[in-house]
């Protein structure tokens, strides 16, 4: 129970980084990105094969960065410059990285066992960490990621592109380029799927050319849980909200199967679990809404009540 507890934590923090470019992507540009069912398995490929070809796997991991930005701004461009829909430029860019992932490889799959990772190397430098090395380490990277994150998304070019999603047509009018905004959001999503996706296939040690399929619904089920559990009232906390999402997903999954769930099942459990979280958040949001509308008509009533005492208190 304790290995598989380890191994759900050391899954969930590698895909919080997944799911924090999908928070980029969903809520901060309000771009509905396909994109990432294949960038993820881009950002394995490349790792994958730069390191079975001799590279090191720092050099392989920032390349496979790389190639999530790249593929994240072809998106852009289709949809800025080509003047495509939002769904659609994400479809194409999805199908064609399919293909370029099987050109990368040269195969469906390439394994990495017996290959020096990230992973091996951690072992082997924090050893007297273990079983928890991965887990402290991988943590601490993602935590840096998201700080980085928070920040950039308080500079200019960062407020930028929240208020690019927000509201299009009134930065549009401030003489900002949206354009270059989607595509600057678009790379940086996809760069941070693709560098996930990275580490999980040096995690899992091999990469596949179908490791990203379905992984934009674990991404969305990670930020809209993440949302609903722990709140999204600025960016430091939505992105919090984000990572812990990710990791309360992969411990669902990790509980589901030792239940005895058909792994089989699994897709249709995260489709479960993104309509418990949609319905959660709406419901949440909606007594909120009720509570506050409530306390407001109360307010005159407690004033006036308040003053009549005062009142009542100056004559005697």
């Amino acid at each position: 129970m304790l290995y598989a507890l380890t191994g759900s934590l050391e899954a969930g923090v590698i895909y919080a980084l997944m799911a924090l470019g999908v928070y980029v992507t969903f809520r901060i540009l309000d771009f509905p990105d396909l994109t990432v069912d294949g960038s993820f398995a881009t950002g394995g490929a490349v790792a994958a094969v730069m390191i079975t070809s001799g590279y090191s796997p720092l050099l392989a991991t920032l390349g496979a960065l790389l190639a999530g930005c790249v593929a994240g701004t072809v998106t852009g461009l289709l949809h800025t410059k080509g003047k495509i829909n939002t769904l659609l430029s994400g479809i194409i860019s999805m199908i064609a990285l399919y293909s370029i992932n099987l050109r990368i490889m040269g195969k469906a799959n390439t394994p990495l066992l017996g290959e020096s990772t990230l992973f091996t190397q951690l072992k082997s430098f924090l050893s007297s960490l273990q079983p928890l090395a991965i887990l402290a380490a991988v943590g601490i990277f993602v935590l840096l990621i998201k700080w980085a994150i928070d920040w950039f998304l308080d500079t200019e070019i960062g407020l930028a592109i929240r208020a690019t999603g927000d509201n299009t047509k009134m930065i549009r009018s401030l003489s900002a380029n949206t354009d270059n905004m989607k595509i600057i959001g678009l790379s940086l999503s996809n760069g941070l799927v693709a560098l996930s996706g990275a580490l999980f296939a040096q995690y899992q040690e091999f990469a596949d050319v179908s490791m990203g399929i379905g992984i934009i619904i674990i991404g969305l089920a990670s930020v809209i849980m993440g949302e609903a559990v722990f709140g999204h009232a600025s960016i430091r906390r939505a992105t919090f909200a984000v990572i812990g999402g990710a990791i309360v997903y992969r411990l669902i999954i990790m509980l589901a199967l030792r239940i005895g769930l058909n792994p089989n099942d699994l897709k249709l459990l995260t489709a479960v679990i993104v309509v418990a979280a949609l319905v959660m958040s709406r419901v949440l949001t909606t007594w909120k809404e009720r509570r506050m509308r409530s306390f407001q008509e109360d307010a005159p009533h407690l004033s006036i009540d308040h003053g009549a005492r005062g009142e009542s208190h100056a004559e005697t």
